[in-house]
């Protein structure tokens, strides 16, 4: 679990200093999410990009410092991260099933997720187009794919009266 006030470079070489990878990431505050945070974090912030990752997982370390510099240029964006080994249950809930997988959540409503680790020059450009969106029309969108889905429920055929 994260202290207050420290950043997640800290708070992993705090806890494990055997992992000398975790050494050389630059000072960035980032935010842990966890199963108890996770949604308050969410709702009280309206840009929040976050990182599935594992401390085992190569290609997150390798996209952790990709992570740390977008945090460094979008500062007025929260940046968290979510340890899928310590959080399975909040891993599972979002079906994380490769890592490291790059979620962004817009106004409480999930506007991208994917795994895979991103080059600097693809995850700027994400932003970018992440803050670009119009979010009443995603909304509009969201709601009008629900309203399809129900309407072709509700057509679906049963079973024939006998």
């Amino acid at each position: 679990m994260l202290r207050a006030g420290r950043s997640f470079r800290e708070n992993k070489q705090h806890s494990t200093k055997q992992h000398s990878t975790l050494e050389v990431w630059k000072t960035v505050a980032t935010v842990e999410l966890t199963k108890e945070n996770f949604d308050r974090t969410v709702s009280e912030n309206s840009f929040v990009l976050i990182d599935f990752w594992a401390g085992w997982c190569r290609p997150c370390l390798q996209f952790a410092p990709v992570y740390e510099k977008a945090a460094e240029a979008n500062p007025d964006l929260l940046f968290a991260k979510v340890d899928t080994e310590a959080q399975q249950e909040l891993a599972a809930a979002f079906q994380i099933s490769s890592i490291p997988t790059l979620m962004i959540v817009r106004d409480q409503v999930a506007i991208f997720s994917q795994p895979g680790a991103l080059p600097e020059a693809a995850l700027t450009d994400l932003i970018t187009q992440a803050r670009a969106l119009d979010m009443d029309e995603v909304r509009t969108k969201i709601a009008a794919e629900q309203g399809g889905a129900a309407g072709r429920a509700a057509e679906e055929p049963g079973t024939p009266d006998a």
